[in-house]
């Protein structure tokens, strides 16, 4: 079939717009990657270059200077993050699948209260008087995990996305004797693949990010997850900075710029990976929660 002409303009207008869109995206990246290399002095100098003059890993360097602590901080961090997904999955999931059955009674109050959360909250004291003092959970991994467990947001779209999955189908599973647990996970889960990749996506990141949560309730070394690790290394680097950079030779300033672009390399970096995994689950779960909320 021969396409028309002005559908090949259009295409190949659109694929350029796009390759030029996506380079000025990937521009931010290339910079950072590129000042990590650069000598501090060249910066301060110069600014910032995609190819550096002076080419240093003195940056690197000073993020591993203890590459015990940097490895214990990713098993933390991974192993938060993995823990908190798929138990944030489980528990958004099921509770997607309650709130989407219209034979449940309560669901429209327990939606609203559900929507309530994201309007108003008890505020960050109650908040740590409760992780602290109630739970008990000063110092423990818990602390990283509980917070960002469940989020009202991920519920809704998680709701909505069951939502657009045909009722008969659970009508025909209750005819053959399956009860609401056996529906839940052999036909819910399986066909709610791209909605759980896109809220899985989401509580990813957000673990993935999380220095908050470490800065109020871990006060052991050991316990550190990446980005509160990489946070102190920047605090301690801007001390230096503040502290002796008057002291120092032009060509012997301390890497303060460089540091925080190799701490970025370092953070950003594994978690980049995970994006060609759910990408096309990612965009299909945002379409189809999009069409039916």
């Amino acid at each position: 079939m021969k396409t028309e002409r002005s559908t090949q303009v259009f295409n190949v207008a659109g694929y350029l717009i796009l390759t030029l869109i996506s380079l000025l995206c990937l521009l931010p990246f290339l910079l950072i990657i590129s000042g990590s290399f650069t000598a501090e002095t060249e910066i301060l100098a110069d600014g910032f270059k995609l190819i550096p003059n002076d080419f240093t890993l003195l940056a690197y360097k000073a993020v591993f200077s203890e590459p015990g602590q940097i490895l214990k901080a990713y098993q933390v961090t991974i192993l938060i993050t993995l823990c908190g997904t798929l138990v944030g999955l489980f528990l958004t999931s099921m509770t997607g699948y309650v709130l989407s059955r219209k034979d449940f009674l309560y669901r429209n109050q327990l939606s609203f209260f559900i929507y309530f959360t994201t309007l108003f909250s008890g505020g960050l004291i109650p908040w740590y008087i409760l992780i602290v003092r109630y739970l008990d959970l000063k110092d423990s991994y818990l602390s990283l995990v509980l917070p960002a467990l469940v989020g009202a947001w991920n519920i809704i779209l998680m709701k909505n996305f069951i939502k657009s999955i045909p009722e008969s189908i659970v009508e025909s599973a209750k005819i053959d004797g399956a009860g609401d647990f056996t529906i839940y996970r052999k036909l819910i889960l399986p066909l709610s693949t791209p909605g759980l990749a896109t809220i899985g996506l989401f509580m990813a990141l957000a673990y993935w990010n999380d220095w908050f949560s470490a800065n109020l309730f871990i006060t052991s070394g050991d316990k550190y997850p990446l980005q509160f690790l990489l946070y102190k290394i920047l605090a301690s680097a801007a001390v230096l900075k503040t502290n002796i950079a008057g002291n120092l030779s032009a060509d012997m300033k301390p890497p303060a710029e460089t540091l925080k672009m190799a701490a970025a390399v370092v953070v950003t970096g594994p978690i980049i990976f995970l994006y060609p995994f759910v990408q096309r689950f990612f965009v299909k779960g945002l379409t189809i929660g999009a069409i039916k909320g």
